[in-house]
């Protein structure tokens, strides 16, 4: 209690994700404190709702609101809060010391919680796979544990990092084994690049709202947990292996984001991945710069190859290029997999998107001014979805190059051909992911 003898008022910044998480794990049953907001922004639409009484607990009879970020200080200030937490991932050091002044200036404590505070601790063993960036390659990571699991007899259920932008009391637990079950739940563009490649793997994948129950779920059908993790976020479940990407076309920025460079410190296995499309160089540096800070610590080299479909299909043609949404926006890429696949195909003329874009998608080009010359995969809401559809029509392309990872003929509707782009992971060198694997799982007995 505060020296008024009141509950402590607090304020959660997020993105629908993390925050819910982080308000779970270390508020929702804490007498001493109260969660008076969650402020959200980077995900359109998701202010405006409140959290439910069902998942905020007893001492939240009405439920908490929350709203969109603007503000801070003024929000501060017209709430009464005594503390802000910041439960964003991916983002540059300096912006998150940006937000601590605003909100020292209001006269609030700032506060990052960290791993001991919120992880969840599951009775089956856990793999996590983390990065230090978005984009770096954790799903196509996860997904040849997974394969690599099967092949030893043992069945993974897939944990993915939360993304509850519906209904949260109907999200609380989700768990997605077919593509009826993304249909069924309505899942977002954003959701169905992380679930669709599992699910076409074989994987069952769990998600939702509330871990604690979310990991009771997976624990009933597997043997183990792999952890597939989101943006540059530290696991939401405790690990027993940690395996954490960095990329070796970003040199520079192992420790440049938070909370990626907590990630990297906590790393038992470091991958730099995507050796095959960077120079040696870089390479290198990025080596180095993990190596400056885990001394001793095993280094892998991993390859990211790229695959088209039909690549006759593209050759010679006016290619329109639709990448991953979140590796081209808060991630940083100038490009993805698909822009790769589609330059290296005879007589491709790559069409930049910008001129064609309908008002909501030029937007994101004005938020985001370092894309290149492609279509981000943005589709959180109907209204952003038709925005898409809009601008690939509108585009004076002959074709499609899909680099996000679902079926996006299925979701969006174009007249215009569409051939994918796949990635997946290969070893590049000695040792291999599959032999830290074995030691690990010789050592847990399995």
């Amino acid at each position: 209690m505060t020296d008024a003898g009141r509950r402590r008022r607090v304020l959660i910044m997020g993105a629908a994700g993390r925050d819910f998480h982080n308000f779970n794990t270390a508020f929702r049953n804490n007498a001493t404190m109260e969660v008076a907001a969650f402020t959200a922004a980077q995900i359109p639409g998701i202010a405006g709702r409140r959290y439910p009484p069902s998942l905020a607990g007893p001492h939240y009879p009405d439920g908490i609101p929350i709203l969109a970020e603007a503000d801070l200080a003024a929000q501060c200030r017209e709430l009464g809060i005594d503390e802000v937490v910041f439960s964003y991932s991916d983002i540059p050091h300096e912006t998150v010391m940006h937000a601590a002044s605003r909100a020292l200036a209001a006269g609030a404590d700032f506060r990052l919680l960290g791993p001991d505070a919120t992880m969840v601790t599951a009775t089956l063993p856990v793999i996590a796979v983390c990065a230090v960036r978005t984009g770096c390659g954790k799903s196509q990571t996860t997904r040849h544990l997974s394969q690599l699991l099967r092949a030893r007899g043992l069945t993974a259920a897939i944990l993915r990092h939360p993304m509850p932008y519906g209904d949260l009391e109907r999200q609380r637990v989700q768990r997605f084994a077919s593509q009826e079950n993304l249909d069924k739940a309505d899942c977002t563009i954003e959701e169905r690049e992380e679930y669709e490649p599992h699910i076409a793997a074989g994987n069952i994948v769990f998600a939702g709202v509330d871990y604690t129950d979310i990991v009771a779920a997976a624990s009933r059908e597997a043997d183990i947990i792999l952890w597939d993790g989101g943006n540059n976020d530290f696991p939401m479940v405790r690990p027993d292996l940690h395996i954490v990407l960095a990329d070796a076309l970003r040199p520079g920025q192992t420790t440049s984001h938070h909370p990626g460079e907590a990630v990297l410190r906590m790393a038992d296995i470091v991958v730099v991945n995507k050796v095959d499309a960077a120079p040696p160089e870089q390479v290198e540096a990025v080596v180095a710069e993990v190596r400056a800070i885990l001394p001793g610590k095993p280094i892998l080299l991993a390859a990211s190859p790229v695959i088209l479909d039909d690549p006759l299909a593209v050759d010679g043609k006016r290619v329109l290029v639709v990448e991953d949404g979140p590796t081209v926006t808060h991630g940083g890429m100038r490009h993805g997999a698909g822009f790769v696949a589609a330059s290296a195909r005879p007589g491709v003329a790559i069409v930049d998107p910008r001129e064609a874009a309908t008002p909501e998608i030029r937007e994101i080009y004005e938020r985001y001014p370092h894309i290149g010359p492609v279509l981000p995969a943005m589709g959180y809401s109907a209204d952003q979805r038709a925005a898409l559809r809009a601008t690939i029509e509108a585009v004076a392309a002959d074709i499609v190059v899909a680099g996000t990872p679902i079926d996006l003929a299925g979701i969006v509707e174009t007249s215009k051909p569409v051939v994918r782009a796949r990635y997946s992971y290969a070893d590049a060198g000695e040792p291999t992911l599959g032999s830290h694997l074995d030691a690990f799982l010789k050592e847990r007995g399995l």
